[in-house]
């Protein structure tokens, strides 16, 4: 089953673990030490994270470690954009009022 992407960035916890993996790929051990729960529930986060395509799993030895699959959080950069877009509009209408209500004044 594939999830969608942005339940799983809903959840703070697993934005806390993308967050983490993005600087460097680490062990679920090493990402369980981050949080005040146990292993298995971490396993759980990047269960759905891994369903998601948001991180990937590299084998080393006995270990797996976890980074960020940088290329599908684009899809949620793309998402993004449209708000960037408006909020920019906005911010710049709001600039040119307060200018224009400073040289009033």
């Amino acid at each position: 089953m594939r999830r969608d992407i942005f339940q799983a960035i809903a959840d703070p916890t697993r934005r806390a673990i993308l967050t983490l993996i993005a600087l460097q790929a680490m062990t679920p051990n090493a990402i369980a030490e981050n949080f005040n729960t146990t292993r298995q529930a971490v396993s759980k986060h990047l269960r759905i994270l891994s369903e998601c395509e948001l991180v990937k799993q590299e084998h080393q030895g006995r270990e797996i470690y976890y980074s960020l699959e940088v290329d599908k959080m684009k899809e949620v950069d793309q998402w993004l954009e449209q708000f960037r877009k408006i909020w920019e509009i906005q911010f710049n209408q709001l600039d040119e009022l307060l200018e224009k209500m400073k040289t009033q004044a």
